[in-house]
């Protein structure tokens, strides 16, 4: 499984580095984009959304024709090998139809309830993120390592939130992270902030329903950077997300728990 697993990791760092330009060109070209919404105004998808996740689907598809595929518009495709491929062709397509540049491709390899790789390429930053398990991260060819000493108060903690998510829980977050001297960060696309923890530019990301195509990859990069993550399985359909520093992780849990009479949420599957 070693070889299976290294060979997709190539296909993988390949494929959403240029999914991410095709997709650029779409950004470039905005305006001209037919935009319609999925369960509320501001759950946003495009042309380019499906577009990308089409051009993805074909070339793992030509590549491992065994291997299963999820996406969040194309859905569920059986296959025979075990594996599975989850996709985000556009993660924070509002941002991108914004005009903002925080948003991402996002690619990630499971099998059953473990996630072997995650890739996320962030091309207006022309950044590339990539992880494999018991590999490390890096960034841009760059091994990442999170520093173990960090505390809450040291820096930004991002709080995902939509329409999945009570107002409530986010809102006492929020707050009791200023309580406890930190700030809270938010742009729009959770694989994107996942990462940022990873790289060590946020402090921790936490989102109270999250579905895996945005999840998996961010988390298995902060874990591979030396993080402490929520154990999110690759085979729920939807969870707590949360992800922080070593030094910041006890602190970021007991906040969350308090929003939830003291346990944090189960997966849904």
């Amino acid at each position: 499984m070693t070889d299976a697993i290294a060979s997709r990791a190539t296909l993988a760092s390949d494929l959403a580095r240029r999914a991410g330009q095709v997709a650029l060109e779409y950004y470039r070209n905005r305006d001209q984009l037919a935009i319609e919404t999925k369960e509320d105004e501001l759950d946003l998808v495009s042309i380019a959304d499906r577009a990308v996740e089409d051009m993805i689907r074909a070339e793992i598809t030509a590549a491992f024709p065994d291997d299963a595929i999820l996406g969040e518009e194309g859905g569920a495709q059986t296959g025979a090998s075990g594996l599975t491929w989850v996709i985000d062709p556009i993660d924070g397509t509002v941002p991108f139809l914004m005009g903002l540049p925080h948003w991402c491709v996002v690619l990630t390899l499971v099998e059953g309830k473990k996630t072997h790789l995650g890739v996320i390429d962030v091309p207006v930053a022309a950044e590339h993120f990539a992880a494999r398990a018991g590999h490390g991260v890096t960034l841009d060819g760059k091994r990442l390592s999170l520093d173990p000493n960090r505390r809450i108060d040291q820096g930004l903690v991002a709080v995902g939130a939509s329409s999945r998510n009570r107002p409530e829980p986010t809102a006492g977050m929020i707050r009791k992270l200023m309580e406890a001297g930190s700030m809270f960060y938010r742009n729009g696309s959770g694989a994107n902030m996942l990462a940022c923890v990873a790289a060590g530019r946020l402090a921790g990301y936490v989102e109270p329903a999250m579905n895996p195509w945005d999840s998996l990859a961010g988390l298995l990069m902060i874990e591979e950077a030396g993080g402490i993550i929520h154990p999110f399985p690759a085979d729920a359909r939807l969870g707590l997300c949360m992800g922080a520093a070593p030094g910041v992780w006890d602190d970021l849990r007991r906040i969350v728990a308090s929003e939830f009479d003291g346990h944090l949420p189960e997966p849904l599957y």
